[in-house]
């Protein structure tokens, strides 16, 4: 029963501890280069973004690159459309961790 109610209490304070859903506008990258596919030798950058993510052992993942900072997206399966594209994210950042929820990704004008 207090495992129960201390399983609780985190994880509402996970929750409560997350932004409230925004629109970012970034670019589609992954984890392992962020803004920086030079140094893997493969072009053009979507085709290294592709290539990282589906490497095995299943590390990286795709991301969004906003400035400097580079969010981990929760959905694996659309940014694989708009890899080295620039979109527009809405969702929930969850700062402690990286992760951006995604509600939504589409084209940026």
């Amino acid at each position: 029963m207090i495992r129960t109610t201390l399983m609780t209490i985190t994880l509402a304070g996970a929750l409560f501890a997350a932004d409230a859903p925004k629109t970012y506008t970034g670019i589609i990258t992954d984890t392992m280069c962020g803004a920086d596919h030079a140094h893997m030798g493969i072009t053009p950058d979507a085709k290294c973004v592709r290539e990282c993510v589906r490497m095995p052992g299943g590390k990286w993942k795709y991301a969004l690159l906003v400035g400097k900072q580079v969010y981990t997206l929760s959905d694996q399966q659309t940014p694989e459309k708009y890899a080295a594209q620039k979109v527009k994210v809405t969702g929930t950042l969850y700062p402690k961790t990286g992760i951006l929820k995604v509600d939504r990704i589409e084209a940026a004008k």
